[in-house]
C-alpha cells in the first residue's frame, strides 16, 4: 500500500464543507497550484477540485411515471409529444430516450434530415415545466382495463422523472476527420469532404475523467452536478473500456472509461439539459455533468495538474473507416492543438470544431465550486470505483 505525505478522508473534507474552511479550485485553476506549490502543498492546501463538462451524450434519457388513470390503465405504447417512449416496464412507466425521433419525423428521407423534435427535446421541454401531450394505449386487462388514455402532463404533476444516462461524460473521444470527396453528417457533426474540418468533443482539462484517470475516487454513489441539479454516479456506464493505451501521466489516448449516472429530473434545468438536433443524423441530448475530485492525497493532486498539452487524442476517418469499422489513426494531436482553432494535418491548415462548450464546462466547475464552498453541496464516498 503506498504511503503518502498527505491524507485526508471524505468525512474530514465534508467537515470543513460543513464549517465553511473548504478550499475549493476548479479543474482549471489548480494546474498552476500545482506547478507552483508541488504536488504535496498542493494537496495540504486544497481540498476539492470542481470539473465540468457539456456537450450531446446520445446514451441518455428519463423513466417517468405518469401516474395512474380511471379507470386504471396497463401501458402497452406511450407517445410523449408525438415522440415514442418505451412502456415495456409497469403500468404507468416508461422511458423516453434522448435520441428517439418524433414519430412523422421525415427522417432522412429528404437529406440531410433536420431532426427537429426528439426524446431530448421531451426532456428539456419537461425540466422548462412546458406542457406535453401523453397518449397511451393498451390491450386491456382485467385488472387494467382502460385502452387508452390522452393528457396533459408536467414535471410538476407526474409522480416522479428521473434521468437516467447509460453512457456520459466519455474519458476521451476522437477527433473525427471526413477524407471522402463528399459532405458527411455524423455524430460528430457534419464532416466536409477532404478533411475540410476536424471536429472534437471533450472540454479538455476541464473533462472530469481526465482528472481521475484511474477512477480513484469516481464510483457508485459519487455525488455530481447533473442538470443542473444533483445527481449520482450509479454505475459503470455502457462501453466503458479502460484497457487502453495511456500516455505516462495516465491519460487514456483514445476513447476509455465512461459513466451510468441518475439525479431527480424535478431539481434540474433547460439550461443544462438542451434537446439537440444533429442535421442528417439525428436527435440527441446535451447534458451538463461536474464532478468534484477530492484532493485525498498528492497523488490526486498530480492527477488533477493535468492540461490540455497533456491530453492526446488521434484522428479517424469518419468518411470511410469509422462506418466499416476500420480501426486506424491519421495522427495524435493534442486538446490544446486542438482548442487553437487550426492544426496541420497533411500539410495543411485544418479548422477545427468543438462540440463540447468549454464556456458551459467553466461555468459548471465553477457553479460546483461555489455550491461546496457555500455548504450545500457535501461529498459523496464511493461504496466502490471504477474498474479500471
Amino acid at each position: 500500500m503506498k504511503k503518502y505525505k498527505v491524507n485526508k478522508t471524505y468525512k474530514e473534507i465534508n467537515d470543513r464543507i460543513k464549517s465553511g474552511e473548504v478550499v475549493v479550485a476548479t479543474a482549471e485553476e489548480i494546474i498552476n497550484i500545482v506547478k507552483k506549490e508541488g504536488p504535496v502543498e498542493a494537496a495540504r492546501q486544497v481540498d476539492v477540485v470542481t470539473t465540468g463538462t457539456f456537450s450531446p451524450m446520445c446514451s441518455s434519457g428519463a423513466f417517468i411515471n405518469f401516474g395512474h388513470s380511471v379507470p386504471r390503465i396497463r401501458a402497452s405504447s406511450v407517445w410523449l409529444n408525438k415522440v415514442p417512449a418505451y412502456a415495456g416496464i409497469a403500468a404507468v412507466d416508461c422511458y423516453i430516450g434522448a435520441t428517439e425521433t418524433c414519430e412523422d419525423d421525415p427522417l432522412n428521407k429528404v437529406y440531410p434530415g433536420e431532426f427537429r423534435y426528439g426524446g431530448g427535446h421531451v426532456i428539456q421541454d419537461l425540466v422548462a415545466k412546458k406542457k406535453i401531450h401523453l397518449k397511451s394505449t393498451s390491450y386491456g386487462t382485467s385488472c387494467y382495463p382502460n385502452r387508452m388514455i390522452e393528457k396533459e402532463i408536467t414535471l410538476r404533476t407526474l409522480p416522479s422523472a428521473t434521468l437516467c444516462n447509460p453512457r456520459n461524460c466519455y474519458q476521451n473521444y476522437n477527433a473525427a476527420v471526413n477524407l471522402t470527396n463528399k459532405t458527411i453528417y455524423t455524430y460528430m457533426g457534419t464532416l466536409k469532404p477532404k478533411a475540410g474540418n476536424i471536429n472534437y468533443c471533450t472540454s479538455g482539462e476541464l473533462s472530469p475523467l481526465f482528472n481521475d484517470p484511474y477512477y480513484k475516487t469516481i464510483g457508485l454513489g459519487t455525488k455530481i452536478f447533473l442538470g443542473g441539479g444533483t445527481g449520482y454516479v450509479s454505475w459503470q456506464g455502457t462501453q466503458h473500456n479502460p484497457s487502453v493505451k495511456r500516455t505516462k501521466r495516465g491519460i487514456p489516448v483514445e476513447p476509455a472509461g465512461t459513466l451510468w449516472v441518475m439525479g431527480d429530473m424535478k431539481k434540474m434545468s433547460p439550461k443544462w439539459l438542451v434537446g439537440v438536433s444533429l442535421q442528417g443524423y439525428g436527435c440527441s441530448l446535451a447534458v451538463g455533468i461536474g464532478i468534484p475530485i477530492p484532493i485525498l492525497n498528492e497523488e490526486i493532486a498530480k492527477f488533477v495538474a493535468v492540461s490540455d498539452e497533456d491530453i492526446l487524442t488521434q484522428i479517424v476517418d469518419y468518411g470511410h473507416d469509422y462506418p466499416n469499422g476500420i480501426s486506424k489513426s491519421y495522427g495524435q494531436v493534442s486538446y490544446a492543438e486542438l482548442k487553437s482553432g487550426h492544426i496541420q494535418f497533411r500539410g495543411e491548415s485544418t479548422p477545427t470544431v468543438p462540440m463540447s462548450s468549454v464556456v458551459k464546462a467553466r461555468e459548471i466547475a465553477a457553479t460546483l465550486k461555489n455550491w461546496i464552498m457555500e455548504g450545500k453541496f457535501s461529498l459523496g464516498e464511493p461504496q466502490f470505483t471504477l474498474p479500471n
